[in-house]
């Protein structure tokens, strides 16, 4: 177990050490990357709209029945959904989505160049496959999934105000007021932080799993799940890794 982690970390570092050498044609990898940008971060807002409404939507009517006959105000809601959103829901479960839908893509899609032997045309021309392949996916995630976790953070605090006010759980003065109490700048920052290194785990994993696969369809689909899989633990273990190093 241990050698195989070992073995598998071992070529994953190789691979990136690969991804990050001086690419050929410059103009080639702008093209890539903005296809990349598109695919990733137009392609994905639907998504993370929707869940990040839902998110805020429960955290606020979760809290709200929480504070029944207690002395907590009830402006607390809208503090609450705030700085849950901003630290914790818009970052880690907008990446832990986004490596369902676009980490088992990139595995998908490299591993399919893979076994139809478009990668081993490629380095017969002489191209870096792993910097041309790889490279431009990670940098797009890194850019533009920041972008998507400030949308979804947006979006949960309006989706817990809908799912609050238009109810009647709370003035919208309240909910106003809990919004802009208590306000920390540097939990802005920590989303930007997990979002960037989420980011690169969910794009740099997907990719490794498809750059590496061998055989058929069927093993085709087991790298997608694992993409999705290991990427999914790693940001959780990064989630926490993060959260103590940040909050020390």
């Amino acid at each position: 177990m241990s050698f195989n982690f070992f073995y598998h970390f071992g070529r994953y570092i190789m691979m990136l050490r690969t991804a990050i050498a001086r690419p050929e044609r410059f103009s080639m990898y702008w093209k890539e990357t903005m296809r990349q940008m598109n695919d990733i971060g137009v392609g994905s807002v639907v998504i993370v709209v929707l869940i990040a409404v839902f998110i805020g939507a429960v955290t606020a009517v979760q809290f709200a029945y929480q504070l029944q006959d207690s002395f907590v105000p009830k402006y607390y809601i809208g503090y609450i959904v705030r700085d849950s959103t901003i630290i914790e829901l818009a970052p880690t479960i907008t990446c832990l989505v986004l490596a369902g839908k676009v980490g088992s893509n990139i595995a998908a899609e490299i591993g399919g160049m893979r076994q139809k032997e478009h990668i081993d045309a490629m380095e017969i021309m002489g191209v870096n496959t792993a910097s041309y392949l790889i490279t431009p996916k990670i940098i797009a995630a890194v850019i533009v999934i920041p972008l998507l976790v400030a949308i979804a953070c947006f979006v949960g605090i309006m989706g817990g105000y809908l799912s609050s006010v238009p109810t009647g759980l709370i003035t919208n003065a309240e909910y106003t007021r809990g919004v802009r109490s208590f306000f920390v700048e540097y939990y802005v920052f920590m989303m930007f932080v997990k979002a960037i290194v989420f980011a690169f785990i969910l794009t740099s994993v997907s990719a490794y799993q498809g750059y590496h696969v061998k055989g058929g369809s069927i093993e085709l689909g087991q790298a997608s799940t694992q993409a999705v899989v290991y990427s999914d633990i790693l940001i959780l273990l990064a989630d926490y890794l993060i959260a103590i190093l940040l909050t020390q």
